[in-house]
């Protein structure tokens, strides 16, 4: 062997000679199955092989893989093993001249069938699979980098050599369960098909240029459904997390793009697969945290969000093709619910790996997605469409909700802005309490940026706000800017909600921790004002009951009301606050413990029917809190002021009845059924039949004044558009002609003497001065 070695090192151009020579003999070796000669001719080509690296090695190349291709044809496993071995001693040269004419097409493919060896020895089995991956191994290594070779990204050897590592991944063999622990056993021992199978899958993606990663990914998501391993989806989220793991970082958005176009692709098969595929987008979403989600960050969305409409459908009609309305399949509705949290959670997990500006055009897009009464959408009328829209409205609301529990923004103004309020803030005014829940878990999640959302969880009167360990900071100048903008909108539907009948226990808890929030992360002084006010006039719609509530509702409002002021309390650090408060719930604690949330939110309520026979020492009072915060610099005209919120569009556009009449009732400052304001009025003479008298007029007077509204509202909203602009027109020409009349008689005034006469009884007489003459005060000279 050396001086065969000698020999063609120093007459390299011998080598194609020498390599046709032992190729002969090998081959003839093996026909005639003498198997020692064999083993000798492939030692003596691999020390060749290994010793010589001239330019004219090409040649002899191709007799060596002309010799390791006879020895995989081969039957025996032997064989094909030792055939295998030399190819990765191959593999692993690298040689200095390019080849044009070399063919790897037969080794990708004899490698890839040994892959899938089904041999009825466990151990030959083992050892054919591991030669198999070797050769796949090394035919990636030896064509990878040289663009002269055969091109393995080609899909032609990506469908063979992709599957074939999948399926040895996949199969996890009994004898491994067998096998010694690993302090016993050794190096080689230990080796077993999958962790190959996976290493080189690894290498492989590695290796996988921009171009490339299409190839590499398709033949992966085949397999997949071809051994519907979407269902259990371990084997599938093992998969892509080697891929995401193993490919460059900024080629991520790919495989996201890939999964996305192959769920659009399966959006008529069964949910579980679906939920498979999303699940495993969940999971590549965070793996490619590193905000590379690509270019079409929108699209992304609107394709899981497509996905999540689709299902709904498929829930409601049972069937996958609506147009058809024949199913071939039977559809689960619990699979599709499955299905719809996956989607969710997975919309959490693509959004949280973004930056905060793309997190808030994100939430923006899901929210102009939700179907409106007040937006420029098409709500499906009948019972059908009704149910649509309401889950809809749900499973969005939900896709939001995720999005902002990973939200994280120092500015509110940026967090919420105006057009994206309006329409989360429409939603809370609709029946459903479901949907209005969401909305308030919502906003909470958005005014929590300190985390102290936990501590407000349960409605309690603590006597310490100490123990809460609250993380409280100054109010910022954007904070300020914010609630002056948007304060009176966010107390408008906290009032609102309190009036519904159809709240329970968790929207009063999401209310005190909406009202707490704003208190310690959005409060300064006129803040915290327009909140005691605000829950004041709570107490009032507990107290008057104009909206015939429960007395669960009642009692729940009272409690949520001494809970809050408990807490402000003890944050705005004025003693004689604090001590009215305390005065209140003692007197509460004593006589009407059904006023106090340790009674009301509770699994069994303690309540009470006689609510409109109450003291008015268990109430809190507008004037006396006025009074002591008064003292302490608080703008104590405010304070004394009631709350009314304001009647907006909205209302009439809401298909809740009667909310604009009942806040047009409320525009009348001072309300007859509040005895705290009856001790405020100046005191008059009262006889039966002055009162009987006010009691006339002022129903009569009420009743015109709604009748007058009714039908300015009902002209606005019947009439057609060429009358309201007829009558608008109208009424501009006559006070047209009115500032005619004036600007005539001002500018060219009848000649006067110059002073000013006016007749008895204050007529003014035809004689006036001139404007040029007039003396004017200084406040009205412009």
């Amino acid at each position: 062997m050396e001086k065969l070695t000698f020999y063609a090192l120093s007459a390299p151009e011998k080598l194609d000679r020498i390599g046709a020579y032992l190729s002969e003999r090998l081959i003839r070796d093996v026909s005639r199955h003498r198997y020692g000669y064999v083993c000798i001719a492939m030692e003596a080509l691999d020390q060749l092989l290994m010793a010589c690296h001239c330019q004219s090695i090409n040649l002899f190349v191709e007799s060596f893989l002309k010799m390791v291709a006879k020895l995989l044809e081969s039957e025996k496993p032997n064989l094909q093993i030792l055939g295998t071995n030399s190819f990765v001693k191959f593999a692993n040269i690298e040689e200095d001249t390019p080849s044009y004419h070399r063919s790897y097409d037969f080794f990708v493919s004899r490698f890839s069938e040994m892959c899938h060896s089904s041999h009825d020895d466990l151990d030959i089995r083992t050892k054919i699979r591991m030669s198999g991956i070797k050769g796949l191994q090394g035919v990636v290594r030896k064509t990878v980098n040289d663009e002269l070779q055969a091109n393995i990204w080609d899909p032609q050897h990506m469908d063979k050599i992709v599957p074939s590592l999948l399926f040895n991944l996949q199969h996890v063999e009994e004898a491994e369960s067998r096998s010694p622990s690993p302090l016993q056993a050794t190096e080689k021992e230990k080796e077993s098909p999958t962790e190959l199978a996976e290493r080189c899958l690894r290498e492989l993606l590695g290796r996988a240029a921009y171009g490339n990663i299409k190839n590499a990914i398709k033949p992966v998501l085949i397999h997949l459904d071809n051994h519907s391993l979407w269902e259990p989806k371990i084997f599938a989220t093992c998969c892509f997390r080697i891929i995401m793991y193993s490919i460059q970082p900024q080629h991520s958005h790919l495989v996201i793009q890939q999964l996305l176009g192959h769920l659009d692709a399966n959006s008529k098969s069964a949910a579980t697969v679906r939920a498979g595929i999303v699940e495993v987008l969940s999971e590549a979403a965070v793996i490619a945290a590193s905000g590379s989600v690509g270019p079409t960050v929108l699209e992304v969305f609107n394709t899981l969000l497509r996905q999540l409409r689709l299902s709904i459908d498929y829930a409601l009609t049972g069937s996958y093709d609506c147009a058809a309305g024949v199913s071939t399949k039977i559809i689960k509705e619990h699979e599709e619910r499955m299905f719809q949290e996956a989607v969710i959670k997975t919309i959490g997990s693509f959004a949280s790996t973004l930056p905060t500006y793309q997190q808030s055009e994100v939430m923006v897009f899901i929210m102009n997605k939700v179907p409106l009464p007040s937006s420029q959408q098409s709500i499906e009328a009948g019972k059908a469409g009704e149910n649509r829209n309401r889950l809809t409205q749900i499973m969005l609301l939900k896709s939001l909700l995720q999005v902002s529990v990973g939200f994280q923004c120092s500015n509110m103004l940026t967090a919420l802005p105006s057009a994206f309020l309006d329409r989360l803030l429409s939603a809370a005014l609709m029946e459903d309490a479901e949907i209005r829940l969401f909305v308030l878990e919502i906003l909470i999640s958005f005014i929590d940026r300190h985390g102290n959302r936990q501590k407000f969880s349960t409605i309690t009167t603590i006597s310490d706000i100490s123990v809460l360990k609250l993380k409280v900071d100054k109010c910022s100048r954007q904070d300020t800017v914010f609630m002056k903008k948007h304060g009176q909108q966010l107390y408008r539907h906290i009032y609102l909600i309190c009036k519904e009948e159809s709240n329970v226990q968790a929207h009063y808890e999401a209310l005190y921790s909406m009202l707490m929030l704003i208190s310690i992360e959005l409060a300064n002084e006129e803040v915290v004002v327009d909140l005691i006010r605000l829950v004041l006039a709570v107490q009032e719609i507990a107290q008057i009951n104009e909206d015939n509530l429960t007395a669960y509702n009642r009692c729940a409002l009272f409690a949520l009301g001494a809970a809050y002021l408990n807490l402000i309390s003890q944050l705005t650090t004025v003693p004689t606050f604090c001590q009215h408060i305390h005065e209140v719930i003692q007197m509460r604690q004593k006589e009407a413990p059904y006023l106090l949330p340790e009674d009301v939110f509770v699994e069994r309520p303690r309540l009470s029917k006689s609510l409109d026979r109450l003291g008015p020492e268990v109430f809190f009072w507008q004037s006396k809190i006025s009074e002591v915060l008064g003292g302490s610099g608080y703008n104590s005209d405010r304070l004394s002021t009631p709350y009314i919120p304001q009647l907006t569009d909205e209302d009439r556009l809401s298909k809740r009845k009667s909310i604009g009449e009942t806040i047009s009732l409320q525009v009348e400052v001072e309300s007859r059924n509040s005895p705290e304001r009856e001790q405020r009025a100046p005191a008059e003479e009262i006889t039966y039949e002055t009162l009987k008298k006010a009691i006339v007029d002022s129903v009569a007077m009420e009743e015109q004044e709604r009748e007058r509204r009714r039908q300015v509202v009902e002209k606005f909203q019947k009439a057609p558009f060429e009358e309201i602009a007829a009558h608008c027109g109208a009424r501009a020409t006559l006070l047209q002609s009115k500032l005619n009349q004036i600007f005539e008689i001002t500018i060219r005034p009848p000649p006067s003497p110059s002073g000013t006469i006016t007749a008895a009884y204050g007529q003014p007489q035809n004689h006036s001065i001139p404007v040029y003459e007039m003396k004017f005060p200084d406040l009205c000279v412009y």
